[in-house]
């Protein structure tokens, strides 16, 4: 079966070295919404997967490194959007996918804390540009059979509100949020991408 586009592909090789792997990401993930990030030790990992901490090392160099694997390597929760030729419901779906993901307590987590390690943490402000990149990359796959393409700007324009509602705002992303989301994005984008140019909506 083939993997989800918004998860990471790990590098192929040892499958007993995936495995492995799996487990130390399983186990972190249970464990960072009742440690935090500074509690999430390699010792106290290394202890709970079962591993050396030399065994994390190899794998993840940095906290950063792990955070960012845990982010892009989250649980498959069953609900990301196939491409499409409708705009509209892509981004719809995509969005909605976003909220599910954020809402599991360690991606949370997990991004509150790259983000704000990012500012004095070069190893943290890289991995979350690679996050964004990802995410991007994703999400013009998912549109590519409307011949539709986004850049940067309208990318943070489509899920910037959504990010702002859950970390700033504190609220809730109801699925009427994200129609209403999508609906002003739309606007933004440029005629021909949405008027048969470069794609329909």
């Amino acid at each position: 079966m083939q993997q989800p586009l918004h998860r990471r592909r790990p590098t192929p090789g040892n499958p007993r070295v995936q495995r492995t792997r799996s487990r130390v990401l399983t186990v972190a993930r249970e464990l960072l919404p009742r440690t935090g990030p500074a509690g999430l030790t390699y010792a106290l990992l290394a202890e709970r997967a079962d591993v050396t901490r030399q065994t994390l090392y190899r794998h993840w160099p940095n906290r950063a490194a792990l955070l960012f694997d845990l982010i892009l390597e989250g649980p498959d929760l069953g609900n990301y959007p196939e491409p499409g030729s409708d705009v509209r419901t892509v981004a719809t779906n995509w969005l909605k996918s976003l909220r599910d993901g954020i809402s599991q307590p360690a991606i949370r987590t997990a991004v509150l804390a790259v983000t704000a390690q990012a500012d004095h943490d070069p190893d943290s402000a890289q991995a979350l540009v690679r996050i964004g990149q990802d995410r991007h990359a994703s999400l013009n796959t998912l549109l590519e059979p409307s011949g539709v393409q986004i850049d940067d700007t309208e990318f943070t324009l489509l899920y910037g509100p959504v990010l702002a509602r859950l970390f700033l705002d504190r609220g809730q992303v109801t699925d009427e949020f994200i129609d209403a989301t999508v609906a002003q994005w739309l606007t933004t984008l440029d005629s021909s991408q949405r008027s048969g140019g470069r794609g329909g909506r």
